[in-house]
C-alpha cells in the first residue's frame, strides 16, 4: 500500500507515525483479531481493556493537544492538524472505534485550549494527563437537531433545545443531548445550550464545561452502533443541572468558538476514513495473494485485478484530499472551511466503495463475524453521517462557495 510521502514530513512527523505504526501493528490489531467478540459485549465498559488506552499512553498519543504548559506535548503549529491526520489514520487502520475515543481527547483539548480560562481548564488537563482512563466529551448534537443546525437555519425556533438560565453564580440546565462519541464513558464534558430564546444558533447559544457527577447531569445510555463500537457513544440527560458561573465557555457565540473543534476535526474525521480504507485494502491484498478460486491465486484473475487496483486508486485519492486539506487549516488558507466539508464527505463515500470491493472479494469469508472483515466494512458505513450527513456536507460546501445565490436549505427563503 502506497503511504505518505515521507519526504513532505518532518522528523517530529515520522518518529510519531512510525510509533503509532508499531503500536497497531503489536498491540491494537493482535487485540481485535483475538477478541472480535469482545465487540459485541453488551457491558460497554468492558469491551476495550484498559491496556489498550495505557498502551496509548505510553507513545504519547492519548493527550495530543494538551499544550506543554499544562504538562502535554506542544506540535508545531504550522504542521499541527496534518499531525493529527497522520496518527488518526494508523490508529483507525488498527480499530476506528479506538481512534473516536482518542481523537475526541484531541478535538476537545484543542477547544479547550482556545476558548477556556487557565484557572479553569487547568485541574482537568492535569487530571486527563494523570488518568490513562480518562476521556473527554463534545456534547453538541440533540433529538431534535444535529448536522442540518449547520447550514444554519438562524431563527430562534431553530435554537437550542438544552436551556440555560443564569440563577445567581450558577447556570441551571434541563435538556437532552445524543449520539455524543465517549458520552458513555467520559469525565468531563463540554455542553451546549441556548442562553437567549429571542435568538437563534449563532448569537443564543454558550458552552459549559460539566463534569461527569454533577448532580442533575446523567448518562443515560450507551448506544449501539452498527460499527466503531470499541467507542462508547452516549445520550445525557441535564435536569437542573446546576454549576458555577466560572464554568461558562463561551456565551451566545459558543458555535463560533467550536470551529477550532470541527475544522481539523473534519479532517481528522476523514483521515479516520482512511486508515479504515488502507486495512481493507491490506487485508483484500493479503487475501487474493493466497487464496486459490478457479485453480489459481485470485489476483490472477482479472476481475480480481481492476477491483484491487480500483481500491487503491480512490485510497490515493482521498489521501490527497486530505492532506490538502490539512495544509489549508495549518496555513489558515480562505478555502480550509470548504476542503474540510470535502476532504470528510469525499472520504466517507470513497472508503464506502472501497470497503465493499473488499467485502465482495473476500467472498462467504467476508460476512464470518470471526474473520474481522465485515467489521471493517460496518466501521466505513458509520462515517457516512459522523460530523455531519453526506447531504449536509454538500449543502455547506455550495453555501461557501455560492454565498449570494445558494439556497438556505433550512427554513423559509427571504
Amino acid at each position: 500500500m502506497i503511504h505518505a510521502d515521507d519526504s513532505t514530513l518532518t522528523e517530529e512527523q515520522r518518529m510519531m507515525r512510525d510509533s503509532c505504526r508499531s503500536f497497531v501493528d503489536d498491540i491494537v490489531t493482535p487485540f481485535i483479531r483475538a477478541n472480535w467478540q469482545r465487540e459485541w459485549d453488551m457491558s460497554p465498559g468492558d469491551r476495550l481493556p484498559p491496556s489498550i488506552l495505557e498502551g496509548a499512553e505510553a507513545i504519547g498519543i492519548r493527550t495530543l493537544g494538551v499544550p506543554e504548559e499544562y504538562g502535554g506535548f506542544d506540535l508545531d503549529p504550522g504542521t499541527e492538524v496534518r499531525t493529527f491526520a497522520l496518527i488518526a489514520e494508523e490508529v483507525a487502520r488498527g480499530d476506528s472505534g479506538l481512534a473516536d475515543k482518542l481523537v475526541q481527547n484531541w478535538k476537545v483539548a484543542i477547544l479547550l485550549r482556545e476558548v477556556a480560562s487557565k484557572q479553569l481548564v487547568e485541574p482537568w488537563f492535569r487530571r486527563l494527563l494523570e488518568d490513562p482512563s480518562f476521556l473527554l466529551a463534545h456534547a453538541l448534537t440533540e433529538p431534535r437537531g444535529a448536522s442540518d443546525r449547520w447550514l444554519p437555519y438562524n431563527a430562534p425556533e431553530a435554537a437550542m433545545q438544552t436551556r440555560a438560565v443564569r440563577d445567581g453564580d450558577h447556570w441551571v440546565l434541563n435538556g437532552r443531548k445524543q449520539y455524543i462519541s465517549n458520552g458513555y464513558d467520559a469525565g468531563l464534558y463540554v455542553v451546549y445550550a441556548n442562553t437567549d430564546r429571542t435568538k437563534g444558533m449563532l448569537q443564543g447559544t454558550s458552552s459549559f464545561l460539566i463534569p461527569r457527577g454533577t448532580p442533575g447531569f446523567t448518562v443515560t445510555k450507551c448506544n449501539e452502533t452498527i460499527g466503531c463500537r470499541f467507542m462508547n457513544n452516549g445520550e445525557l440527560t441535564l435536569e437542573d443541572c446546576r454549576i458555577p458561573a466560572s464554568h461558562l465557555l463561551v456565551e451566545g457565540t459558543a458555535l463560533g468558538g467550536a470551529g477550532q473543534y470541527f475544522r481539523a476535526g473534519k479532517i481528522i474525521q476523514a483521515a479516520k476514513n482512511l486508515g479504515v480504507g488502507v486495512a481493507c485494502f491490506e487485508r483484500t491484498a493479503d487475501f487474493v495473494q493466497h487464496h486459490v478460486q478457479g485453480g489459481r491465486i485470485l489476483i490472477k484473475h482479472q476481475a480480481v485485478a481492476i477491483r484491487l487496483a480500483d481500491m487503491a486508486c480512490r485510497i490515493e485519492a482521498v489521501r490527497s484530499l486530505v492532506e490538502r486539506a490539512s495544509r489549508a487549516v495549518d496555513l489558515r488558507h480562505p478555502d480550509a472551511d470548504i476542503l474540510c466539508n470535502m476532504a470528510k464527505v469525499y472520504a466517507s463515500e470513497e472508503i464506502m466503495k472501497v470497503a465493499q470491493h473488499m467485502l465482495e472479494l473476500h467472498g462467504g469469508h467476508g460476512a464470518m463475524l470471526e474473520n474481522g472483515v465485515e467489521k471493517l466494512f460496518r466501521d466505513a458505513a458509520i462515517f457516512l453521517h459522523m460530523d455531519a450527513t453526506v447531504d449536509i456536507s454538500h449543502m455547506k460546501i455550495i453555501k461557501a462557495m455560492f454565498p449570494a445565490t445558494a439556497g438556505k436549505y433550512a427554513g423559509p427563503e427571504d
